[in-house]
């Protein structure tokens, strides 16, 4: 599904935006999903590079990535934090991070294995083809969640559902966080101005993608849960996105009455 909005020009002949991309991976306590994430990555698209950003994992995930980036160290690259901020922040140092050296797709992707590497290539391609932001979504025809316990399968369609609705937006997956950017999205939004977590951090970036007036599309994925370790999801950050989004969605409602929005 598409949002109206205005695609980036596309490629110089000959090039790709998926050319030059960097695939970020946050990590937490992820010692044992880690080598066989970045493993999966490579294999299924050897020519992308891939950024670690740790947030001091007491469990030594730092060290092993470290490893990893000695072992390949033209793909690998390690980005050590001090202290435990955030999905959001994670992303946020990442992508200063991948636009500071040029990269010019930057894609998410979670640690544990349950964004499927396999079906990368689904979203660079999308990208490749004129979108400016793709989500890997479960819930548009082929997207599948594969192992998830009923409650938080409803809890996740119920966020969607209602950002959906107080956003006005026709996104069926906008809290995913299997994506990939243009650079010139991250470029143009004001990334400075981003607090939000978890969630809430996926639906804000979103939302200023769309009102930047970039096109925004969906592609299927499967995802499935993990098989190791615990989800870093907890009640703050939902709550978060509750509050986030209905103030989003009032003061977008409050600017249309005023004519003051595009």
């Amino acid at each position: 599904m598409s949002v109206p909005g205005g695609m980036t020009d596309g490629p110089g002949p000959g090039t790709r935006p998926s050319d030059r991309t960097l695939v970020i991976i946050p990590t937490y306590n992820e010692r044992q999903n880690l080598p066989l994430i970045v493993g999966r990555v490579h294999q299924a698209r050897p020519d992308v590079d891939i950024l670690i950003v740790d947030d001091d994992s007491p469990d030594g995930t730092g060290q092993l990535a470290d490893e990893l980036s000695v072992a390949d160290p033209d793909r690998i690259h390690v980005m050590h934090r001090t202290a435990k901020e955030g999905l959001g922040a994670a992303y946020l140092a990442g992508f200063a991070w991948g636009l500071g050296r040029q990269y010019t797709v930057l894609v998410e992707m979670d640690a544990d294995g349950s964004h499927p590497p396999e079906q990368l290539a689904r979203l660079l391609d999308a990208v490749d083809a004129g979108a400016d932001v793709v989500i890997g979504s479960r819930y548009v025809s082929g997207g599948e969640v594969v192992n998830w316990p009923r409650r938080r399968l409803v809890l996740s369609r119920t966020a969607n559902g209602y950002s959906r609705i107080l956003l006005g937006v026709d996104i069926h997956d906008i809290t995913a966080g299997y994506r990939a950017y243009r650079r010139e999205v991250l470029e143009k939004i004001d990334l400075a101005a981003v607090d939000t977590k978890g969630y809430g951090f996926q639906v804000d970036l979103t939302w200023r993608s769309i009102n930047a007036g970039f096109t925004v599309i969906e592609v299927p994925i499967t995802f499935t849960e993990r098989e190791h370790g615990v989800s870093k999801m907890d009640g703050s950050t939902i709550r978060e996105a509750i509050i986030k989004v209905a103030q989003w969605g009032l003061r977008a409602r409050l600017d249309r009455a005023r004519g003051t929005t595009r």
